[in-house]
Protein backbone atom coordinates (compact mmCIF):
# COMPACT_ATOMS: atom_id res chain seq x y z
CA UNK A 1 0.00 0.00 0.00
CA UNK A 2 1.45 3.34 -1.10
CA UNK A 3 -0.65 5.37 1.31
CA UNK A 4 -3.96 7.14 0.84
CA UNK A 5 -4.12 9.90 -1.80
CA UNK A 6 -7.24 12.01 -2.33
CA UNK A 7 -7.04 12.10 -6.14
CA UNK A 8 -4.74 10.45 -8.65
CA UNK A 9 -4.60 10.96 -12.42
CA UNK A 10 -4.53 8.29 -15.11
CA UNK A 11 -3.30 9.63 -18.44
CA UNK A 12 -4.23 7.62 -21.54
CA UNK A 13 -1.22 7.90 -23.85
CA UNK A 14 -1.23 4.61 -25.77
CA UNK A 15 -3.09 5.58 -28.93
CA UNK A 16 -1.52 5.06 -32.34
CA UNK A 17 -2.56 8.44 -33.73
CA UNK A 18 -2.96 7.00 -37.23
CA UNK A 19 -4.55 10.21 -38.57
CA UNK A 20 -1.19 11.95 -38.04
CA UNK A 21 0.33 9.56 -40.57
CA UNK A 22 4.12 9.75 -40.90
CA UNK A 23 4.42 11.93 -37.78
CA UNK A 24 3.43 8.99 -35.55
CA UNK A 25 5.04 6.17 -37.54
CA UNK A 26 7.73 5.68 -34.88
CA UNK A 27 6.46 7.69 -31.88
CA UNK A 28 3.26 7.79 -29.84
CA UNK A 29 0.93 10.72 -30.51
CA UNK A 30 1.52 12.38 -27.09
CA UNK A 31 5.26 12.57 -27.93
CA UNK A 32 4.69 14.63 -31.11
CA UNK A 33 6.47 18.03 -30.88
CA UNK A 34 4.35 21.15 -30.39
CA UNK A 35 4.84 24.90 -30.08
CA UNK A 36 8.58 25.20 -30.64
CA UNK A 37 9.75 23.50 -27.41
CA UNK A 38 7.03 21.21 -26.10
CA UNK A 39 5.51 17.80 -26.69
CA UNK A 40 1.75 17.29 -26.53
CA UNK A 41 1.97 15.33 -23.27
CA UNK A 42 3.53 18.35 -21.51
CA UNK A 43 0.06 19.89 -21.22
CA UNK A 44 -1.82 17.27 -19.18
CA UNK A 45 1.29 16.59 -17.05
CA UNK A 46 1.75 20.31 -16.30
CA UNK A 47 -1.98 20.73 -15.64
CA UNK A 48 -1.78 17.93 -13.04
CA UNK A 49 1.14 19.50 -11.16
CA UNK A 50 -0.33 23.00 -11.34
CA UNK A 51 -3.60 21.56 -9.97
CA UNK A 52 -1.86 19.89 -7.02
CA UNK A 53 -2.16 16.33 -8.36
CA UNK A 54 1.20 14.63 -7.92
CA UNK A 55 0.40 10.96 -8.56
CA UNK A 56 0.07 10.28 -12.28
CA UNK A 57 -0.08 6.97 -14.12
CA UNK A 58 0.79 7.26 -17.82
CA UNK A 59 -0.67 4.37 -19.81
CA UNK A 60 1.50 3.69 -22.86
CA UNK A 61 1.25 1.05 -25.56
CA UNK A 62 1.94 2.11 -29.16
CA UNK A 63 5.60 2.99 -29.95
CA UNK A 64 6.33 3.93 -26.30
CA UNK A 65 10.14 4.17 -26.34
CA UNK A 66 10.55 7.87 -27.11
CA UNK A 67 7.63 8.84 -24.85
CA UNK A 68 9.01 6.77 -21.95
CA UNK A 69 12.46 8.29 -22.42
CA UNK A 70 10.99 11.79 -22.60
CA UNK A 71 9.02 11.43 -19.36
CA UNK A 72 11.92 9.71 -17.58
CA UNK A 73 11.73 10.23 -13.83
CA UNK A 74 9.30 13.14 -14.21
CA UNK A 75 11.71 15.78 -12.92
CA UNK A 76 10.82 18.57 -15.41
CA UNK A 77 7.22 18.44 -14.14
CA UNK A 78 8.17 18.06 -10.46
CA UNK A 79 6.95 14.47 -10.55
CA UNK A 80 10.15 12.77 -9.35
CA UNK A 81 8.67 12.00 -5.94
CA UNK A 82 9.21 9.28 -3.37
CA UNK A 83 5.46 9.19 -2.67
CA UNK A 84 3.39 9.31 -5.83
CA UNK A 85 5.11 10.89 -8.81
CA UNK A 86 4.82 9.70 -12.41
CA UNK A 87 4.58 6.00 -13.33
CA UNK A 88 4.76 4.51 -16.82
CA UNK A 89 2.09 1.79 -17.06
CA UNK A 90 2.50 -0.50 -20.07
CA UNK A 91 0.53 -3.72 -20.60
CA UNK A 92 2.28 -6.53 -18.75
CA UNK A 93 2.11 -10.29 -18.41
CA UNK A 94 -0.50 -11.40 -15.91
CA UNK A 95 -1.58 -14.78 -14.56
CA UNK A 96 -3.92 -15.27 -17.53
CA UNK A 97 -1.23 -14.16 -20.01
CA UNK A 98 -0.40 -10.95 -21.81
CA UNK A 99 -3.28 -8.66 -22.79
CA UNK A 100 -2.92 -5.45 -24.80
CA UNK A 101 -5.08 -2.55 -23.73
CA UNK A 102 -8.26 -3.15 -25.71
CA UNK A 103 -9.72 0.32 -25.21
CA UNK A 104 -9.84 3.19 -22.73
CA UNK A 105 -11.91 1.52 -20.00
CA UNK A 106 -10.01 -1.77 -20.33
CA UNK A 107 -6.69 0.10 -19.98
CA UNK A 108 -7.83 1.49 -16.62
CA UNK A 109 -9.29 -1.88 -15.61
CA UNK A 110 -5.89 -3.53 -16.17
CA UNK A 111 -4.39 -1.04 -13.70
CA UNK A 112 -6.91 -1.40 -10.87
CA UNK A 113 -4.14 -2.77 -8.62
CA UNK A 114 -2.00 0.31 -9.27
CA UNK A 115 -4.89 2.63 -8.34
CA UNK A 116 -5.75 0.56 -5.25
CA UNK A 117 -2.19 1.05 -3.94
CA UNK A 118 -3.02 4.74 -3.42
CA UNK A 119 -6.56 4.09 -2.12
CA UNK A 120 -7.86 7.33 -3.71
CA UNK A 121 -11.26 8.92 -3.15
CA UNK A 122 -11.24 10.17 -6.75
CA UNK A 123 -9.63 9.30 -10.07
CA UNK A 124 -9.02 11.79 -12.86
CA UNK A 125 -8.95 10.28 -16.37
CA UNK A 126 -7.10 12.29 -19.04
CA UNK A 127 -6.19 12.00 -22.70
CA UNK A 128 -2.64 12.57 -23.87
CA UNK A 129 -3.48 14.34 -27.13
CA UNK A 130 -5.08 17.66 -26.19
CA UNK A 131 -3.60 21.17 -25.97
CA UNK A 132 -5.14 23.19 -23.13
CA UNK A 133 -4.59 24.71 -19.69
CA UNK A 134 -7.03 23.59 -17.03
CA UNK A 135 -7.23 23.67 -13.23
CA UNK A 136 -8.41 20.17 -12.34
CA UNK A 137 -8.70 21.16 -8.65
CA UNK A 138 -11.68 23.40 -9.52
CA UNK A 139 -13.32 20.52 -11.36
CA UNK A 140 -12.68 18.24 -8.38
CA UNK A 141 -14.29 20.77 -6.01
CA UNK A 142 -17.32 20.86 -8.35
CA UNK A 143 -17.46 17.04 -8.40
CA UNK A 144 -17.55 16.97 -4.59
CA UNK A 145 -20.13 19.75 -4.41
CA UNK A 146 -22.45 17.80 -6.70
CA UNK A 147 -21.78 14.51 -4.88
CA UNK A 148 -21.25 13.08 -8.35
CA UNK A 149 -20.29 9.57 -9.38
CA UNK A 150 -18.76 11.00 -12.54
CA UNK A 151 -18.08 14.54 -13.76
CA UNK A 152 -17.28 15.18 -17.42
CA UNK A 153 -15.52 18.34 -18.59
CA UNK A 154 -17.52 19.95 -21.40
CA UNK A 155 -16.80 22.65 -23.93
CA UNK A 156 -19.27 24.43 -26.18
CA UNK A 157 -18.22 23.86 -29.79
CA UNK A 158 -19.62 25.41 -32.99
CA UNK A 159 -22.82 23.59 -33.95
CA UNK A 160 -21.38 22.53 -37.30
CA UNK A 161 -18.53 20.74 -35.46
CA UNK A 162 -20.76 19.01 -32.88
CA UNK A 163 -21.15 15.77 -34.92
CA UNK A 164 -17.40 15.13 -34.45
CA UNK A 165 -17.73 14.85 -30.66
CA UNK A 166 -19.47 13.03 -27.87
CA UNK A 167 -22.33 15.41 -27.03
CA UNK A 168 -24.10 15.91 -23.69
CA UNK A 169 -27.63 17.19 -23.17
CA UNK A 170 -27.91 18.62 -19.64
CA UNK A 171 -30.60 19.66 -17.19
CA UNK A 172 -30.68 23.09 -15.52
CA UNK A 173 -28.43 21.85 -12.69
CA UNK A 174 -25.87 20.51 -15.25
CA UNK A 175 -26.79 16.91 -14.52
CA UNK A 176 -26.52 14.86 -17.69
CA UNK A 177 -29.85 14.05 -19.28
CA UNK A 178 -28.65 12.35 -22.46
CA UNK A 179 -25.50 11.24 -24.30
CA UNK A 180 -25.03 11.40 -28.06
CA UNK A 181 -21.88 9.84 -29.47
CA UNK A 182 -20.91 11.74 -32.65
CA UNK A 183 -24.56 12.44 -33.57
CA UNK A 184 -25.62 13.36 -37.12
CA UNK A 185 -28.25 15.69 -35.66
CA UNK A 186 -26.93 16.95 -32.30
CA UNK A 187 -29.38 18.17 -29.66
CA UNK A 188 -26.65 20.19 -27.93
CA UNK A 189 -23.25 21.72 -28.64
CA UNK A 190 -21.78 20.69 -25.26
CA UNK A 191 -18.90 18.42 -26.25
CA UNK A 192 -17.01 16.03 -23.98
CA UNK A 193 -13.35 16.99 -23.63
CA UNK A 194 -12.30 13.48 -22.64
CA UNK A 195 -11.53 14.71 -19.11
CA UNK A 196 -13.37 12.74 -16.41
CA UNK A 197 -13.39 12.68 -12.61
CA UNK A 198 -14.84 9.54 -11.00
CA UNK A 199 -15.46 8.60 -7.41
CA UNK A 200 -13.11 5.62 -7.30
CA UNK A 201 -15.34 3.03 -5.68
CA UNK A 202 -18.06 3.68 -8.28
CA UNK A 203 -15.56 3.56 -11.14
CA UNK A 204 -14.01 0.38 -9.79
CA UNK A 205 -17.41 -1.31 -9.69
CA UNK A 206 -18.28 -0.31 -13.26
CA UNK A 207 -14.84 -1.22 -14.64
CA UNK A 208 -15.29 -4.78 -13.37
CA UNK A 209 -18.86 -5.00 -14.69
CA UNK A 210 -17.75 -3.59 -18.06
CA UNK A 211 -14.90 -6.09 -18.32
CA UNK A 212 -17.30 -8.97 -17.60
CA UNK A 213 -19.74 -7.76 -20.28
CA UNK A 214 -18.87 -9.66 -23.47
CA UNK A 215 -20.86 -7.18 -25.57
CA UNK A 216 -18.94 -4.13 -24.35
CA UNK A 217 -16.34 -2.32 -26.44
CA UNK A 218 -14.60 -1.39 -23.15
CA UNK A 219 -14.66 2.34 -23.93
CA UNK A 220 -15.54 5.14 -21.51
CA UNK A 221 -17.62 7.20 -23.93
CA UNK A 222 -19.37 4.34 -25.71
CA UNK A 223 -19.86 1.83 -22.90
CA UNK A 224 -18.94 2.58 -19.29
CA UNK A 225 -20.41 6.07 -18.86
CA UNK A 226 -23.67 5.18 -20.70
CA UNK A 227 -23.96 2.16 -18.36
CA UNK A 228 -23.64 4.48 -15.36
CA UNK A 229 -26.23 6.79 -16.89
CA UNK A 230 -28.64 3.89 -17.49
CA UNK A 231 -28.34 3.01 -13.78
CA UNK A 232 -29.23 6.59 -12.76
CA UNK A 233 -25.84 7.36 -11.27
CA UNK A 234 -25.13 11.04 -10.54
CA UNK A 235 -23.42 12.30 -13.71
CA UNK A 236 -22.64 16.00 -14.20
CA UNK A 237 -21.11 18.20 -16.87
CA UNK A 238 -18.42 20.70 -15.83
CA UNK A 239 -18.26 23.75 -18.10
CA UNK A 240 -14.84 24.81 -19.41
CA UNK A 241 -14.48 27.96 -21.48
CA UNK A 242 -10.73 28.20 -22.13
CA UNK A 243 -8.66 27.14 -25.13
CA UNK A 244 -8.83 23.41 -25.93
CA UNK A 245 -7.71 21.62 -29.07
CA UNK A 246 -7.76 17.95 -29.99
CA UNK A 247 -4.61 17.61 -32.11
CA UNK A 248 -5.39 14.20 -33.57
CA UNK A 249 -5.27 15.28 -37.24
CA UNK A 250 -2.67 17.00 -39.42
CA UNK A 251 -4.93 20.04 -39.88
CA UNK A 252 -5.68 20.42 -36.15
CA UNK A 253 -1.98 20.01 -35.21
CA UNK A 254 -1.02 22.65 -37.78
CA UNK A 255 -3.78 25.00 -36.57
CA UNK A 256 -2.89 24.53 -32.90
CA UNK A 257 0.74 25.50 -33.53
CA UNK A 258 -0.19 28.60 -35.52
CA UNK A 259 -2.76 29.56 -32.85
CA UNK A 260 0.27 30.51 -30.73
CA UNK A 261 0.94 33.35 -33.19
CA UNK A 262 -2.63 34.68 -33.05
CA UNK A 263 -3.10 37.38 -30.36
CA UNK A 264 -6.85 36.69 -30.35
CA UNK A 265 -6.39 33.09 -29.21
CA UNK A 266 -6.50 32.46 -25.45
CA UNK A 267 -3.35 30.34 -25.12
CA UNK A 268 -0.43 32.21 -23.55
CA UNK A 269 2.55 29.92 -22.97
CA UNK A 270 4.57 32.76 -21.45
CA UNK A 271 2.14 32.97 -18.49
CA UNK A 272 4.22 32.06 -15.41
CA UNK A 273 1.17 31.63 -13.16
CA UNK A 274 0.24 28.44 -15.02
CA UNK A 275 3.49 27.26 -16.53
CA UNK A 276 3.73 24.46 -19.08
CA UNK A 277 6.83 22.45 -18.18
CA UNK A 278 8.89 20.42 -20.66
CA UNK A 279 12.10 18.48 -21.01
CA UNK A 280 13.69 21.09 -23.28
CA UNK A 281 16.84 20.30 -25.24
CA UNK A 282 20.01 22.17 -24.33
CA UNK A 283 21.04 24.31 -27.31
CA UNK A 284 22.77 27.63 -27.94
CA UNK A 285 20.71 30.79 -28.63
CA UNK A 286 19.18 31.07 -32.08
CA UNK A 287 20.86 33.24 -34.72
CA UNK A 288 18.98 35.50 -37.15
CA UNK A 289 21.19 37.07 -39.83
CA UNK A 290 20.89 40.66 -41.03
CA UNK A 291 19.78 39.36 -44.46
CA UNK A 292 16.87 37.39 -43.02
CA UNK A 293 13.23 38.43 -42.60
CA UNK A 294 11.36 37.00 -39.61
CA UNK A 295 7.77 38.10 -38.96
CA UNK A 296 5.22 36.92 -36.37
CA UNK A 297 6.95 33.59 -35.79
CA UNK A 298 8.36 31.43 -33.01
CA UNK A 299 12.06 30.62 -33.51
CA UNK A 300 13.53 28.26 -30.92
CA UNK A 301 17.06 27.92 -29.57
CA UNK A 302 19.87 26.53 -31.67
CA UNK A 303 18.34 27.66 -34.96
CA UNK A 304 20.14 29.59 -37.70
CA UNK A 305 17.95 31.79 -39.90
CA UNK A 306 19.30 33.38 -43.06
CA UNK A 307 16.16 33.23 -45.18
CA UNK A 308 12.58 34.46 -44.79
CA UNK A 309 10.22 33.12 -42.11
CA UNK A 310 6.63 34.36 -41.70
CA UNK A 311 3.79 33.14 -39.46
CA UNK A 312 5.57 29.88 -38.67
CA UNK A 313 6.75 27.84 -35.68
CA UNK A 314 10.37 26.65 -35.74
CA UNK A 315 11.61 24.12 -33.20
CA UNK A 316 15.22 23.90 -31.91
CA UNK A 317 18.25 23.42 -34.17
CA UNK A 318 16.64 24.42 -37.47
CA UNK A 319 18.71 25.74 -40.39
CA UNK A 320 17.06 28.08 -42.90
CA UNK A 321 19.56 29.00 -45.60
CA UNK A 322 19.75 32.19 -47.66
CA UNK A 323 16.82 32.86 -50.03
CA UNK A 324 14.81 30.01 -48.48
CA UNK A 325 11.19 30.98 -47.77
CA UNK A 326 8.92 29.56 -45.04
CA UNK A 327 5.28 30.65 -44.71
CA UNK A 328 2.51 29.34 -42.43
CA UNK A 329 4.45 26.18 -41.55
CA UNK A 330 5.68 24.02 -38.68
CA UNK A 331 9.37 22.99 -38.83
CA UNK A 332 10.24 20.30 -36.27
CA UNK A 333 13.64 19.83 -34.54
CA UNK A 334 16.84 19.39 -36.53
CA UNK A 335 15.40 20.06 -39.99
CA UNK A 336 17.27 21.92 -42.76
CA UNK A 337 15.65 24.15 -45.38
CA UNK A 338 18.29 24.83 -48.02
CA UNK A 339 19.01 27.77 -50.27
CA UNK A 340 16.13 28.91 -52.44
CA UNK A 341 13.68 26.29 -51.14
CA UNK A 342 10.03 27.23 -50.48
CA UNK A 343 7.96 25.72 -47.67
CA UNK A 344 4.38 26.93 -47.21
CA UNK A 345 1.32 25.52 -45.44
CA UNK A 346 3.36 22.48 -44.43
CA UNK A 347 4.66 20.40 -41.54
CA UNK A 348 8.30 19.34 -41.84
CA UNK A 349 9.03 16.55 -39.33
CA UNK A 350 12.21 16.01 -37.31
CA UNK A 351 15.61 15.93 -39.08
CA UNK A 352 14.12 16.29 -42.57
CA UNK A 353 16.04 18.08 -45.34
CA UNK A 354 14.46 20.24 -48.04
CA UNK A 355 17.14 20.67 -50.70
CA UNK A 356 17.91 23.72 -52.85
CA UNK A 357 15.04 24.97 -54.97
CA UNK A 358 12.57 22.37 -53.67
CA UNK A 359 8.94 23.38 -53.09
CA UNK A 360 6.81 21.90 -50.30
CA UNK A 361 3.10 22.84 -50.22
CA UNK A 362 1.46 25.92 -51.65
CA UNK A 363 -0.84 28.75 -50.68
CA UNK A 364 -4.62 28.14 -50.96
CA UNK A 365 -5.01 30.92 -53.51
CA UNK A 366 -2.49 29.16 -55.78
CA UNK A 367 -4.67 26.04 -55.95
CA UNK A 368 -7.28 25.92 -58.71
CA UNK A 369 -9.63 23.63 -56.77
CA UNK A 370 -9.72 24.22 -53.00
CA UNK A 371 -10.78 20.60 -52.44
CA UNK A 372 -7.27 19.67 -53.62
CA UNK A 373 -5.63 21.97 -51.09
CA UNK A 374 -4.38 20.98 -47.65
CA UNK A 375 -1.32 20.87 -45.41
CA UNK A 376 1.69 19.09 -46.96
CA UNK A 377 3.71 16.81 -44.66
CA UNK A 378 7.34 15.65 -44.95
CA UNK A 379 8.11 12.76 -42.60
CA UNK A 380 11.04 12.40 -40.15
CA UNK A 381 14.55 12.01 -41.68
CA UNK A 382 13.10 12.39 -45.20
CA UNK A 383 14.99 14.31 -47.91
CA UNK A 384 13.15 16.36 -50.53
CA UNK A 385 15.63 16.51 -53.41
CA UNK A 386 16.88 19.52 -55.35
CA UNK A 387 14.05 21.25 -57.27
CA UNK A 388 11.57 18.50 -56.27
CA UNK A 389 7.98 19.28 -55.30
CA UNK A 390 5.61 18.05 -52.57
CA UNK A 391 2.02 18.93 -53.43
CA UNK A 392 -0.65 20.28 -51.05
CA UNK A 393 -2.25 17.52 -48.90
CA UNK A 394 0.59 15.16 -49.84
CA UNK A 395 2.33 13.20 -47.08
CA UNK A 396 5.70 11.62 -47.87
CA UNK A 397 7.60 9.10 -45.76
CA UNK A 398 10.45 8.32 -48.18
CA UNK A 399 13.05 10.48 -49.92
CA UNK A 400 11.91 12.32 -53.03
CA UNK A 401 14.65 12.78 -55.61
Amino acid sequence: MAGKTECIAMLLAGGQGSRLGVLTKKIAKPAVPYGGKYRIIDFPLSNCVNSGIYTVGVLTQYQPLELNEYIGDGRPWDLDRANGGVHILSPYQQIKGTAWYKNTANAIYQNINFIDRYDPEYVLILSGDHIYKMDYSKMLAYHKEKDAACTIASLEVPWEEAPRFGIMVTNDDNSIKEFQEKPKEPKSNKASMGVYIFSWQKLRQYLIEDENNENSGNDFGHDLIPAMHANNERLFAYHFDGYWKDVGTIDSLWEANLDLLNPNVDLDLSDTTWKIYSRSPVAPPHYVSEKSVVQNSIVSQGSTIEGSVEYSVLFPNITVEEDAVIYDSIIMPGSVIKKGATVQYAIIAENAVVEEGAVVGERPEQTENLDDWGVAVVGPNVKVGKNCKVKPKEMISEDRV
